[in-house]
């Protein structure tokens, strides 16, 4: 039986995603050639497709996957074949049976995590290292701080809940539903707003007793930015890593001045230039997932024919935390 990977020819719906067959061929100097088990689903996956960031076209499409190392290039030493590995990487392409890719991305699976757990946890739980880890306040933080973390029931927030509850952080989480707000407290979160019926920049203000929260980490984008620089104490940071409901409008600098606040657009690719920053973010993530201050479960599981399912679903927010596809 041929391989066969998710295509496009054209930004647009879910209807665009097409199964087509491939080959794969033999990995050159510095690549591998990985048998995927899973491929991880991300929201990065709809900017893609959707073309809020524009990919050459044909494309293949997703960023995170775990399998078996079939064959190593030339220069290839930290893995071999028969490795279990797993990524988060450049150059879209994981939605496939197999594929030949950059070896610098990719790390051994540890024995303790399935390729289920590789496959969702890899770009989800490396974005919360570089974020609770790397992008950091005046100051840094400290346990007992205060942080806002938007969308705390996806993928990405129910690591991020576990891991700054692990860090002694108190994380104000906001979702879209009661039941999402629940599920972020049951995964760690201090406090739980709803941000469909609630002001959550007035609700921040109440929680930490009018101070404000030292770092905002947002990935949802135009909805709440306005809020999210309310919610900021003086000299607090704003970190915008996503745009799920759109991007943020061009901004102002002087809206910045009245409370000397900080502002990043941060991206996981950039932490992961290198084999040795992935090998010691990956790490990190490994550590904290065996040490049990990080679970993952994954939440919903597609066949690999049902892309065109998984897109809508996710795409419509009606997910919880992590999702992959079974190959």
């Amino acid at each position: 039986m041929s391989d066969r990977a998710v295509r496009i020819s054209r930004q647009g719906g879910p209807e665009v995603l097409t199964i087509e067959a491939i080959e794969v061929g033999d990995p050159g100097p510095g690549e591998i050639r990985i048998r995927h088990a899973a491929c991880g689903l991300n929201y990065i996956d709809i900017y893609h497709r959707s073309g809020a960031y524009p990919l050459p076209m044909p494309s293949g499409l997703g960023m995170e996957g775990a399998g078996i190392v079939e064959a190593v290039g030339e220069g290839v030493t930290h893995l071999k074949p028969g490795d279990r590995a797993a990524y988060a990487c450049q150059p879209v392409g994981a939605y496939a049976t197999a594929r030949v890719m950059p070896a610098r991305s990719v790390v051994r699976l540890p024995e303790f995590l399935s390729f289920e757990q590789g496959a969702a946890m890899m770009l989800k739980g490396m974005t919360v290292q570089y974020l609770l880890r790397r992008t950091l306040p005046q100051g840094g933080l400290q346990p007992g701080d205060h942080v806002l973390f938007h969308a705390a029931a996806g993928g990405v927030g129910l690591i991020a809940c576990q891991w700054a509850k692990a860090l002694g952080l108190q994380l104000i989480a906001t979702a879209g539903s009661d039941a999402k707000c629940q599920l972020a407290l049951d995964h760690g979160a201090a406090h739980a707003i709803n941000y469909s019926t609630q002001n959550f920049a007035e609700r921040v203000q109440a929680i930490t007793g009018g101070k404000g929260v030292k770092v905002v980490y947002d990935s949802v984008g135009a909805s709440t930015w306005e809020g999210s620089l309310a919610s900021l104490r003086p000299f607090g940071l704003m970190v915008s890593f996503g745009n799920a409901s759109g991007p943020v409008p061009p901004v102002a600098l002087g809206a910045l001045s009245a409370k000397g606040l900080y502002l990043t657009r941060p991206s996981l690719f950039v932490h992961l230039s290198s084999l040795e920053a992935t090998q010691e973010i990956a790490g990190d993530l490994f550590k904290a997932v065996e040490s049990g201050a990080v679970k993952i479960a994954v939440e919903q599981r597609y066949p690999f024919d049902e892309v065109q399912r998984a897109h809508r679903e996710l795409e419509a927010r009606s997910t919880t935390g992590s999702g992959v596809l079974l190959v």
